[in-house]
């Protein structure tokens, strides 16, 4: 019999279609490098980290029923992670996402997140008819949740029955959708992990250091905060005071995906009985060994 899941991920789940290059590049150009295909999205990037960390995670998600869907889906079940909860749909495609990066880090790229979206709040049938809890029984465990869902939906869950006993965790999907995230700043019962600029969009303002969008977001009526800002300090606010952190100094070899995996640690660390201090840098250094091509707990 298979094992509950220790936490739910909930957002995208696609194939990552990512072309790296050490060299820089200017508008127009072509150069050599490797181009890959993986497993990915924010929401699969977070799940593969916590099984990496020995957790048991469930995927909610939409994939379709194409081979593309059947590939990624065979594909999560070797990495660990739970399927049996996704909704396959025969008239959506599986959704993906593509970048460039270069030596500088990450050029561009295109998230193609439109069978989720559409998919809505389909994804989240299993919360609500007992399968893993109910309006009257709610999952009461943690929950890692993308901004790849619609504004509306994100609104919906922020005020819904089924996530009243949840601790959760939301991540923007990209800066350019930190907005969707609004409404779960008056909620006042999620931790959100976001970037610097992902910060100023949420508070419409721009930050000079992480403290300070910590300290705005904060102010906005965010129940806890974890900003990042590259190589540059990092902090935890929360209601009871502001702690910082610097990253450890490693080579850049990829981008996509540090802050996912940043997430993730964190969540197990504070899982494991760290505070907040430890936790905040038992994150930094898995995001730390992400980004410089390491991988390991």
């Amino acid at each position: 019999m298979r094992s509950p899941p220790d936490i739910l991920c909930i957002g995208s789940v696609l194939w990552d279609i990512i072309g790296r290059t050490p060299a820089h590049m200017a508008v127009g150009a072509d150069v050599p490098g490797r181009i890959t295909r993986a497993p990915g999205g924010v929401a699969l990037n977070i799940a593969v980290t916590l099984a990496r960390f020995g957790l048991c995670p469930a995927l909610l998600s939409a994939i379709g029923r194409d081979a593309e869907g059947d590939e990624l889906v065979a594909a999560c079940r070797r990495l660990g992670l739970l399927t049996d909860h996704l909704y396959r749909s025969d008239d959506l495609p599986t959704d993906r996402y593509m970048a460039v990066e270069d030596g500088n880090g990450l050029v561009a790229a295109i998230g193609d997140a439109h069978s989720l979206e559409a998919a809505g709040d389909r994804i989240l049938r299993p919360l609500g008819d007992g399968r893993l809890g109910s309006a009257r029984a709610p999952w009461a465990g943690p929950v890692a949740l993308d901004g790849n869902l619609t504004q509306g939906l994100l609104a919906e869950i922020a005020a819904s029955p089924l996530f009243a006993a949840a601790d959760l965790r939301v991540a923007p999907a990209s800066p350019g959708k930190a907005e969707r995230l609004l409404p779960l700043l008056p909620a006042g019962r999620a931790t959100l992990y976001v970037n610097l600029e992902e910060a100023g969009r949420l508070c419409q303002r721009r930050f000079a250091t992480a403290p300070e969008a910590a300290e705005g977001l904060l102010a906005r009526g965010a129940a806890r905060v974890l900003v990042t800002d590259g190589a540059r300090v990092s902090a935890d606010g929360a209601p009871e005071g502001i702690l910082t952190a610097e990253p450890p100094e490693v080579p850049v070899t990829r981008i996509t995906g540090a802050g996912d995996t940043f997430m993730a640690a964190h969540i197990v660390a504070e899982r494991r009985g760290g505070n907040r201090a430890a936790a905040l840098h038992a994150a930094l250094a898995a995001a730390a060994n992400h980004v410089s091509g390491d991988i390991g707990p």
